[in-house]
Order: C-alpha cells, then structure tokens, then sequence
C-alpha cells in the first residue's frame, strides 16, 4: 500500500508541470496483448502492490531474462524522463552550465555521429540528447524485437548497459543538483522509490558497473537497505 500511496500522490505533483510542458511525457508504450505489455503490466502490478523491492525486480518463473530487462528499460526510461521533466525549468543553461553530479563528477556527451567526441555541454542540453538517443535505441526493432519469436541481438546486453548507464546520470544530477526541488513539490518518496527500483535491478542483473553507481553510493547505502 506504502508504494501504492506513493505512486499515487507523484500524480498531483506532476499534475500542473504536465498541463504546461508535454516535452517530458513517456514516450513508449507496448501494444495490448504482446508479451512485452503482459511483462510491462505484471512488472507494474508488482511494484503497485507495496512488496519488497528487492523481490519486484527478480525475474518470473517462465520468462525470457531479455524480455525482462527490455520492458524494464522502457519503463525506466519513461519514469525517468517524467521525472527530470518536473524539474527542467529549473535546469538551465545558466544554472547547469555543464552535466554533472557535483564538483566531482562530469559527464561528457558522444553519440558517434553528431558529437564523435565526448564533449561537454550544458545539462539540459545533454539530457535532451539522452532521452533522444534512448528513444532511438528502444524504438530500434533490431534491437528490440517487438515480435514473438524474433531473437535479440548478440550486442543487446552492451546497448541495455550503456542506456542504463547514461539514464543513471540523470539521477546523479537531479539528485545533487535540484532535489530540494522535488522535495519543494512533494515528490520525494516519489523519486527515492523510482531510484530504488532502478537501482535494485541493475545490480540484481549487473547491468551497471560499481564506479559508474558511486556518486549516489552514500545516498544509496541510507535508502537501498
């Protein structure tokens, strides 16, 4: 009920951001009756139920590990694209001149093809190129299969990783640099259960190197017990 509750009251929050921006809005969905939608409803049903994370994360009985994860990484990116969303007018040229997660940590942008070279923009600018390369990634059907029976390909768990990897980094920035924020709109139990369900299943799957997870680490060990 706890992370029904939770969910529930994130809604108003984001309500009066929604009614004024319709940048940030999930951006994939899965078709009724596929499987991906059965996966992406029960992955749902579960977190909605108030059990233990830890728990909603392990993989059914009877289900492909790359289903799994691939409804996974939808979600998460719509979850948190909503998220960052709540606070980008707050996340401009001026107040995040660069994308990083404090004085320790910053992140340079490169796609291979319009940046060849990680270079270093503001941070709203390089999330804008993230959920925009991310959306390209899912929306890829060689990539991610949307049919039954149409294999994943043999370089989909390095994509997954490096998606996760670059979704993660939102986190770290939201995290230290507009958290009061979020607090400011009640949406803290929000955003803490959204990362803790991101972070239980990278590490249950290993989809994120330990380094990558260690500007959040203190943080982490408070709140992912």
């Amino acid at each position: 009920m706890l992370l029904a509750t939770t969910m529930a009251s994130a809604r108003n929050a984001f309500k009066s951001f929604f009614e004024r921006d319709r940048t940030f809005r999930p951006k994939k969905r899965f078709e009724r009756g596929t499987l991906k939608y059965n996966l992406h409803k029960q992955a749902n049903a579960s977190l909605n139920s108030g059990i233990d994370l830890k728990e909603v994360v392990k993989l059914p009985a009877g289900e492909d590990p790359n289903d799994w994860v691939a409804v996974h990484v939808v979600d998460f990116f719509n979850r948190i694209n909503l998220l960052y969303g709540t606070v980008c007018e707050n996340c401009t040229e001026q107040s995040c001149p660069t994308m990083s997660g404090g004085p320790r940590y910053e992140y340079h942008w490169c796609d291979g093809v319009n940046y060849k070279k990680p270079t270093a923009l503001p941070a709203p600018q390089y999330i804008s190129l993230l959920m925009e390369w991310v959306e390209s990634q899912i929306n890829d059907e060689s990539l991610f299969p949307v049919q039954v029976g149409h294999p994943f390909p043999k370089n989909y768990l390095s994509v997954v990783k490096k998606i996760l990897k670059r979704l993660f980094r939102v986190f770290v920035h939201v995290y230290i640099h507009h958290f009061d924020k979020l607090v400011a709109m009640g949406a803290e139990a929000h955003i803490n259960t959204c990362y803790k369900h991101f972070y239980y299943f990278v590490t249950e799957y290993n989809l994120i190197d330990k380094k990558e997870l260690e500007p959040l680490r203190e943080m982490t060990e408070r709140i992912c017990h």
